[in-house]
């Protein structure tokens, strides 16, 4: 659920606040943690990530694996399925719900961005949307997804591609805009070791 506070009243082009204070220090006090307690342990320490994500709210399968260079925005917006990934440098900047199926993968670098601005708006509102990456999809090393976007299930982003529509299940996608190459077989199943990333 989004807290975003409205930008004629706050005026944050100015350096007002987008979001109430108890965001703020909650933001502040899980940075700090995952940055003393977690952002350099080795990449086996999957068990000891998950426990500090759910203390601070996420709500992740048993088997999900979060690496500790990814980087996590407010926790309890993230939803992880069983044995999904979110690979060491991914951004999962969830201003609002992301959700990230079953054997999903989200490789290095990629970006999961769940705001944007209204452009035309004289206060430059911020505005968040959830993001649902389904199971068994694929985003590649680099790749952006944008706010409200859904990848189908099985659908595959290449590396530094860019979405901001939905993709379709179990289609591949690759460029900037995201554009539809091919069908993807439909018979792959989750545990897949080709979609692992590199710890």
């Amino acid at each position: 659920m989004s807290q975003v506070l409205e930008a004629s009243r706050t005026n944050p082009r100015e350096g007002g606040a987008s979001f109430p204070l108890r965001h703020r220090a909650f933001r502040a006090l899980w940075n700090v943690t995952w940055a003393l307690l977690a952002s350099w342990t080795p990449p086996p320490l999957h068990g000891w990530r998950r426990f500090l994500l759910r203390l601070f709210g996420a709500k992740l399968a048993p088997t999900a694996r979060v690496y500790g260079g990814a980087r996590v925005w407010y926790p309890p917006n993230l939803e992880m399925g069983a044995h999904s990934v979110l690979a060491a440098r991914a951004n999962c900047y969830c201003m609002d719900r992301v959700s990230i199926g079953a054997y999903a993968v989200v490789s290095q670098g990629a970006q999961l961005c769940g705001g944007t601005h209204l452009i035309d708006d004289a206060h430059f509102q911020l505005i968040t949307k959830p993001i649902v990456i389904g199971a068994n999809a694929w985003i590649a090393a680099e790749a952006f997804v944008g706010p409200g976007v859904v990848v189908g299930e099985g659908a595959v982003l290449g590396a530094r591609g860019v979405a901001f529509s939905d993709l379709e299940a179990w289609g591949v996608y690759a460029g900037n805009p995201a554009k539809w190459l091919r069908k993807r077989n439909d018979t792959v199943t989750g545990g897949a070791g080709a979609f692992a990333p590199e710890p």
